[in-house]
């Protein structure tokens, strides 16, 4: 396994579409036990392909909390075929946003048809942190970020921070 390349916003891959997977084969299997090693070690809960720079319909999850051992989830090409009329408040984070959270109104709960890594096809109904890290690593798969659910100002506050952290970092402050 490889640790991967987590993109940062303001990033223009951020906002591509991305592909659907033809076939789930042993490089996508490969990808995404690369995506898990990374967002084990970065710390996060969820990883979308595109936030490596590879715009295909794959994410990764797992929302199992210490003392509870890994139970990650893979997902390739996921869709939503239901969600709840009720809406929740999470707060929310971002890889590809460090040090920025939010909280964010979405679907209190959702049910996602995927495949899995074997490529059979699934369902997951979730609620709570997971129904919310599903929702927000498929908005990435349509290139939107969780600061696109914020207010313009808000958004704007957040993505000049971070073009200014990227310019200090650029020289080397």
């Amino acid at each position: 396994m490889a640790r991967l390349s987590i993109i940062v916003a303001p990033d223009p891959r951020l906002k591509i579409i991305s592909k659907p997977v033809e076939t789930v084969d042993d490089r996508v299997r490969a990808l995404m036990d690369d995506m898990l090693e990374t967002m084990y070690m970065a710390p996060g809960v969820g990883l979308s392909a595109v936030q490596a720079g590879v715009p295909e319909r794959i994410i990764v999850i797992d929302v199992a909390k210490d003392p509870d051992p890994p139970a990650p989830v893979r997902l390739v090409n996921p869709e939503i075929i239901w969600q709840a009329d009720e809406i929740a408040l999470a707060e929310e984070g971002c890889l590809s946003l460090p040090e920025y959270y939010a909280d964010v109104e979405r679907p209190a709960a959702v049910e996602v048809r995927y495949l899995d890594e074997n490529g059979e096809t699934r369902t997951i109904k979730a609620e709570g942190l997971l129904s919310t890290v599903l929702q927000h690593e498929m908005d990435h798969l349509e290139g939107i970020l969780f600061v696109d659910h914020l207010s313009a100002i808000k958004r704007g506050i957040i993505l000049r921070k971070l073009v200014k952290a990227k310019r200090l970092q650029a020289a080397g402050e």
